[in-house]
């Protein structure tokens, strides 16, 4: 695997885990817009705005019942 392909990758990866965020917190009720709208753009951050999420938001929202 060459340099150009792990970069690739490693790109691709932090995509998914972007979109997996913003899914995530589509779906989870904050207590207000304003938060959800705080962790919407920590997750936009690039590389480490997914990886904070997950480590310090994910666990935050309540998941709403649909």
């Amino acid at each position: 695997m060459t340099t150009a392909h792990l970069i690739v990758a490693v790109g691709v990866l932090f995509y998914l885990f972007t979109c997996i965020s913003f899914i995530d917190i589509a779906r989870k009720d904050f207590g207000s817009m304003g938060k959800k709208a705080l962790w919407a753009f920590v997750a936009f951050l690039p590389f480490i705005g997914p990886v904070l999420y997950f480590i310090l938001g994910y666990k935050t929202g309540k998941s709403r019942n649909i």
